[in-house]
């Protein structure tokens, strides 16, 4: 009888990207913005790994800093799903949003940097929250 060897078995675990810390400032940010958007029809919010992840029905839309950045301690993410041409190039002349391949889907980040920034923030969680009905 033949005996096989079994294959050797790595203890470490394998990492994880490093999610920043996100600042005082961010955190104030983030729990407006949630605030807002709970009031939507059919949004929910659940916790995932240092964010709140907001919900139409059951379609993710958006994620937002609790205690962790995604790219960059000061942005959030929206899920645009087909963005029209218009709104793709809207957002391509915004230096604030970034395009990211996260899971195979269309995630734009936005990065935030003062106050002003909540209306612009807002209206494309509007989007993907219209994108995701």
């Amino acid at each position: 009888m033949v005996q096989r060897r079994r294959p050797e078995v790595s203890s470490e675990k394998p990492r994880r990207p490093a999610l920043p810390k996100i600042s005082e400032e961010m955190k104030a940010w983030s729990a407006a913005l949630t605030s807002e958007v709970r009031t939507w029809p059919s949004v929910s919010t659940r916790p995932m790994f240092g964010f709140t992840a907001l919900y139409c029905k059951a379609k993710i839309f958006a994620v937002v800093p609790r205690t962790r950045g995604m790219e960059s301690p000061n942005a959030l993410a929206v899920k645009v799903g087909p963005a029209g041409p218009r709104a793709l190039a809207r957002a391509r002349r915004d230096p604030r949003i970034g395009f990211t391949d996260a899971l195979k889907a269309r995630w734009l980040t936005f990065e935030m940097s003062s106050d002003s920034d909540l209306r612009d923030a807002l209206e494309w969680l509007s989007r993907a929250y219209a994108a995701a009905r």
